[in-house]
């Protein structure tokens, strides 16, 4: 038993926003239904690498689903997908607002069928607003919401995050807003339409960033690795590379300093007395701890951090993430067998539930894999779907 069986989920998004949000419903234990587009399928199959002619981006995103392949340019392709829909409790979709009309398949067309559907729509600006028509991408987000005017060193080019930290941002935000109608549904009947856009989704976890600017009109700048409020909160310098130091309050400051580096006279030291004196000295002092930290290598100050109950970390490439003994430990890394790829590992589930663990229960579909299967589960005949197929309604 899963958090989420029997919820039925359409999902005809693509890419990563909407696969991410299904993905993780997945993973939950709802029955995902991919409506995939006839040529091709979702964009990112054409995406590689590739093992045996099938993208690993597409698998890493898409387990725990299953493919169909409608032409939703046909009305016989469309009449299925009411059909379709007409059982579903959530439709998710990540078209350009405008296309989901002229395709009707639209909420105020879907709702009349099932008045308690929950769709989801994810687009780069939203359902309304000036921008609403213009395409939206994770990089364009990073730039207009100001993430990347702060992400960077001071004085030097605007950079991304590592990640597309707004794609998946939008998946995540799209994952709450429709649980919580979910249960609005089970409270009260009523199906809604839930409206996300990339570009917002972000902006709420500018908490820092919002206090100093509503309060004192003070825009963020580019800190490098460093804290925008608390301090020694960055990377620093060992011997043998850098590490993440995490003195976030008065107390692990005043422990690295005694049991860490064994230099109590700093805490008596008036440019360092409170986290807003460090702040306000960070450079002269990211200088003084790092002329200490770089006499022993990384090892020695991480053991001693961790002896003192200071917070502090290695700076790992994603290798040596995927082979830190605490995700092992924590079953973050699964390995998954494909039928086309062979094995494959994959990054496992972040929520530990006691009573209702999580499961690969299949891997990413091949292309159309189970339009078969699906259309015979609403009652079409061998015969009605073969007619489909030979008209190019369906793959």
């Amino acid at each position: 038993m899963l958090p989420l069986n029997n919820v039925k989920i359409l999902d005809i998004s693509q890419i990563m926003a909407g696969p991410y949000c299904t993905m993780v419903l997945g993973d939950l234990g709802a029955e995902v239904i991919k409506v995939e587009k006839a040529n091709g399928g979702d964009d990112s199959r054409q995406m590689g690498p590739y093992v045996n002619g099938e993208s690993t981006c597409f698998f890493q995103i898409n387990r725990n689903k299953k493919s169909i392949s409608l032409n939703l340019k046909d009305p016989r392709a469309r009449e299925v997908f009411y059909r379709l829909a007409a059982d579903a409790d959530v439709i998710v979709e990540n078209y350009r607002p405008g296309v989901t009309q002229s395709l009707e398949i639209d909420y105020e067309t879907i709702r009349r069928i099932n008045p308690g559907i929950i769709y989801c729509s994810i687009s780069g600006y939203g359902q309304t607003g000036p921008y609403s028509n213009k395409g939206g991408f994770d990089l364009v987000a990073q730039g207009m919401t100001g993430l990347m005017s702060m992400t960077g060193e001071p004085g030097k080019r605007p950079l991304k995050t590592g990640i597309a930290v707004y794609d998946i941002g939008a998946g995540i935000t799209a994952i709450y807003s429709i649980l919580a109608a979910y249960i609005h549904k089970q409270n009260t009947g009523e199906g809604q339409h839930v409206d996300i856009a990339i570009a917002e989704c972000g902006l709420p976890w500018f908490s820092w960033e919002a206090a100093a600017y509503f309060a004192e009109g003070t825009v963020p700048k580019p800190t490098g690795s460093r804290h925008r409020v608390s301090a020694p909160y960055q990377a620093v310098k060992a011997a043998d590379g850098y590490m993440m130091l995490g003195c976030a309050n008065q107390r692990t400051w005043e422990r690295f300093c005694r049991d860490v580096i064994g230099r109590e006279d700093l805490l008596a030291d008036e440019r360092f007395v409170t986290n807003s004196d460090r702040g306000r000295n960070v450079e002269v002092l990211e200088t003084l701890l790092e002329e200490i930290l770089v006499r022993q290598p990384m090892k020695h100050w991480l053991e001693r951090c961790d002896t003192a109950g200071v917070p502090a970390g290695p700076i790992n490439d994603f290798a040596q993430a995927m082979h830190d003994e605490h995700y092992l430990a924590r079953d973050m890394v699964k390995q998954v067998s494909h039928p086309v790829i062979g094995e494959m590992k994959t990054i496992g589930f972040p929520t530990k539930f006691s009573r209702t663990p999580l499961q690969i229960r299949y891997p990413a579909p091949l292309f159309a894999q189970h339009t078969d299967e699906v259309l015979q589960g609403i009652g079409m005949s061998d015969d009605e779907i073969q007619s489909l197929r030979s008209e190019g309604c369906v793959r």
